[in-house]
């Protein structure tokens, strides 16, 4: 039987608002039959338009304009070879199609706040609202500068947090929809809270304030049309009233949040809101990206009684979020939640948060009620909590991040590679809240673009990161300088006096984010719109990256990438900040030639003929400037690092004798080193396969095992249960390693997703799971045995369906069982090298396990 499993527009099966004029659709279809191939697709709409395609992948509305506030009915009708038939339907709504707003933007005029390095009060503005007659339908369309908070009667609307959402607000900003028909009722009280969010409250390490906005401002419409026929919209004017004395006293991301149960908002002062004039013109947009919504709640594992008289409770896993309580209290009780990732001598230790507090306040009313802070989020598994008993609290904890699906799956027969497999999850999810952050708890937070540049392969495999990353990348495309550079961060907040975060040149692997980010969406999911948008992008920043490197040179001279601001091979073990970037000559040149090699595949791609040879072309000379300038006859590297070896490896720079000298001159490095990492973030993603790939898998399983600082397992080993910053950021005698004296400032966080890149090799080479055209079109499943692993499974839910490889040794035979997706093509290749190609279905194959027991030794 042919069933249509998956069918979107714009990357959602329900729920989508939007304004793009060219929505994209996308399905897959599943069958109890092997060998399907789609014959015709078509795909029709309410307003009359239709097309017949087999794509199944980003299939663009063509038609004739779209309406604003109208609801579309799609409905996509495949068959198959075997003649059989599936049919499915879905809704989409456009939103304002940037049409005006029926209002303004309002805020409470006589607020001003001057003081540096710390947030705005709280602004709460209020509206009553009659509804005389029945009401067929009702929405509201709101945004801020800000964060806000929605309450309709009481009751929250929506289930978003931190909405609109960061952006780069010179250049658009989000709007959201919500339908609120079944919360209006005949008299109506609608509440927003507004706190300073990233636009308005003190953010970055600099803790700068007012980055987009004086204060806080307020846009929304509610749009009422009633049973009759009639319509009206209620939008923000000076009609609505604001105070700065509402519940919430204090909220702040850094900082925590205050809120105050015992206020009344019919006994405060309030005041006529005033229409703001907002300095920046962003183009408003519904929403495009994904919302933090609350996902899995953790109970804690324990709760200690600390010899202050405080409670200390553990979660059992270090995650972001916010934690929820039931209260028994008394009216004017104030309660203290302190959060933190680590504990030392039984205590929290927040040395690392540095100016964040993560504190959760709470003022209660009489009697039980709950409280979880809405304005805040917090990196944290410990929570330590004053002012209450434990007999009159109930806790619990809740993980925010965005909500994205996980579409894949990795085990094992080891333990430690499973929790590790964990840990990556989980560094992730922390980090995806509403961008791509470096971490959840220190008083940074920040749209680092090095650290998914180098981590976003990974996590493909791990969550559908279509909307999210696109989101990102609008803001990317928005940042990029006239010079072609892109910022360090993005969005870009300005730190005065703080010049790498402002350098308008390329910076290797961190700039370079705009070509690897939607490389890896690309090969993930396979629409090319989103290669095309990107694409200008690209070529500007090559640009950029071309007259850097050959600014003051001549010969080969001019395609090695010395000059300005490089991270190098930023946390790196045993190395300081400098020499990190240090080694800036050697990360940046490898990396010139592998990122201008992408852009030659995404030109051959886009039909861009002529680029694609230039580009190839760059890519060969900066290969071949590194043999020959940054590395000896040998192959060797003067002052020798892991990283120095890695990059040309993977990124294919060298001749097939080349790479053999390098590869051993790596594995000695490593097996010198006792298997232990020794790479930042520009190698750690790629230095199993620079070993396994080039004839020395043992080490690279060796490697990957080893359990001892530094490396994955010994973090999965003490007790870490997400990935850290630095590799020693808990030391083996048991301090935490704050980077003291190697000019980071007390950089240290153990909720840092960049090094689980690693994850990329779980899937590609122990599962096998790789793709070879963009969406899983073509794929390879090509398991790699070693370190004594007797069985692995890794599964990917990809732009065609399920693809899955699940494999085991047991006396002696290989066995795996896979499945490929209709419109998809497996190359299988066993152990033994028979390969085979398969079409769509589910296999099963067996052969007789290999000897593999002398193959380490022959090649030291």
């Amino acid at each position: 039987m042919l069933k249509i499993s998956r069918f979107t527009v714009e990357s959602l099966s329900s729920g989508c608002v939007t304004d793009n004029e060219k929505p994209r659709f996308s399905y897959f279809v599943e069958s109890d039959k092997q060998e399907v191939v789609i014959k015709n697709a078509t795909l029709s709409m309410s307003n009359g338009w239709q097309k017949n395609t087999v794509e199944q992948i980003g299939v663009t509305y063509d038609g004739e304009g779209l309406d604003a506030f109208h609801q579309y009915t799609v409905k996509l009708e495949v068959s198959n070879n075997y003649n059989e038939t599936a049919v499915a339907e879905l809704t989409f709504e456009t939103g304002r199609m940037l049409s005006e707003w029926k209002s303004k933007w309002i805020t409470d005029g006589a607020y001003h706040f001057k003081e540096a390095k710390v947030s705005p009060k709280t602004m709460t503005f209020r509206k009553n609202i009659n509804c005389s007659k029945e009401i067929r339908c009702a929405k509201i369309y709101v945004t801020a500068f800000g964060i806000y908070e929605l309450m309709l009667n009481g009751e929250k609307v929506g289930e978003d947090y931190f909405a609109p959402g960061f952006t780069s607000y010179r250049n658009q900003l989000q709007y959201q929809t919500y339908d609120v028909t079944g919360q209006l009722q005949e008299k109506n009280c609608l509440v927003v809270v507004v706190g300073g969010g990233w636009a308005v409250g003190s953010f970055t390490y600099k803790r700068r304030n007012r980055v987009y906005a004086k204060r806080q401002a307020l846009l929304a419409e509610l749009r009422i049309e009633y049973c009759d026929g009639t319509k009206e919209i209620v939008g923000t004017d000076e009609t609505w009233s604001v105070t700065e004395e509402g519940n919430f006293r204090e909220t702040e991301f850094y900082n925590g949040e205050v809120y105050d149960a015992t206020v009344d908002l019919d006994q405060i002062q309030w005041r006529k809101a005033e229409q703001e004039q907002i300095k920046i013109s962003p183009k408003i947009m519904a929403q495009y990206g994904v919302p933090v919504r609350a996902k899995e709640q953790f109970e804690p594992i324990c709760c200690t009684h600390t010899k202050g008289g405080m409670l200390l409770y553990d979660f059992g896993q270090n995650f972001a979020g916010v934690i929820s309580a039931e209260i028994r209290g008394k009216k004017g009780q104030k309660i203290t939640f302190r959060h933190a990732e680590i504990l030392m001598d039984g205590k929290l230790y927040t040395e690392p948060l540095r100016t964040a507090k993560q504190e959760a306040v709470y003022i209660c009313e009489e009697g039980m009620q709950q409280y979880s802070p809405r304005m805040t989020y917090m990196g944290f598994r410990y929570v330590e909590v004053t002012g209450i008993e434990e007999q009159d609290l109930r806790i619990t904890a809740i993980a925010l991040y965005s909500d994205m699906e996980e579409n894949g799956k990795f085990s094992c027969s080891n333990k430690l590679l499973n929790q590790l497999q964990s840990n990556i999850c989980w560094g992730a999810k922390s980090n995806f809240v509403d961008i791509p952050t470096d971490c959840p708890q220190r008083d940074e937070r920040m749209g680092w673009t090095g650290d998914i540049a180098l981590f976003s392969s990974t996590a493909t495999y791990n969550f559908n990161m279509g909307r999210f990353l696109e989101k990102w990348l609008l803001d990317v495309k928005a940042e990029q300088t006239r010079g072609g550079g892109i910022p360090v961060t993005v969005p870009l907040v300005r730190v005065p006096l703080q010049w790498e975060i402002m350098i308008p040149m390329a910076v290797d692997h961190w700039g370079d984010a705009c070509i690897l980010v939607p490389w890896a969406e690309y090969r993930a999911r396979g629409d090319k719109n989103l290669l095309k948008k990107m694409y200008p992008t690209m070529k500007r920043y090559m640009k950029a990256c071309k007259f850097w490197a050959q600014l003051f040179s001549f010969g080969k001279h001019r395609r090695i990438w010395r000059l300005l601001h490089h991270y190098g091979d930023w946390c790196a073990p045993e190395v300081s900040m400098w020499g990190w970037m240090g080694r800036g000559k050697w990360t940046a040149t490898a990396c010139l030639a592998y990122s201008s090699g992408i852009v030659a595949q995404i030109a051959e791609i886009l039909g861009e003929e002529k680029d694609a040879k230039e580009y190839a072309a760059l890519s060969k000379e900066t290969g071949d400037a590194y043999r020959s300038i940054l590395m000896k006859e040998d192959c060797s590297v003067k002052k020798e690092f892991q990283t120095a070896y890695v990059l040309p490896l993977y990124y294919e720079m060298l001749s097939t004798s080349d790479k053999k000298q390098t590869a051993k001159h790596l594995s000695r490095m490593i097996r010198e080193n006792n298997y232990h990492i020794g790479t930042g973030f520009p190698g750690t993603p790629y230095v199993l396969f620079a070993l396994a790939d080039n004839g020395f898998a043992e080490d690279a399983f060796r490697m990957l095992l080893t359990d001892t600082c530094p490396s994955w397992l010994y973090e999965a080993k003490v007790g870490g249960t997400t990935i850290w910053e630095r590799w020693d950021a808990l030391r083996e005698d048991g301090t935490c390693n704050t980077g003291e004296g190697d000019g980071t400032g007390g950089m240290v966080s153990f909720n840092h997703y960049a090094s689980g890149a690693v994850g990329d090799f779980l899937y590609r080479r122990i599962a096998g799971i790789e793709p070879l055209e963009g969406g899983y079109k073509r794929f390879q499943i090509k398991p790699l045995m070693g370190g004594k692993i007797s069985w692995a499974k890794g599964e990917v839910l990809t732009a065609y369906g399920k693809v899955s490889s699940s494999w085991k040794i047991e006396n002696h035979i290989f066995c795996i069982d896979i499945e490929v997706p209709v419109g998809a093509t497996c190359q299988l290749v066993m152990p033994s090298g028979e390969q085979q190609l398969l079409a769509s279905g589910s296999y099963h194959f067996e052969e007789e396990e290999r000897n593999r027991e002398n193959e380490h030794e022959s090649n030291i």
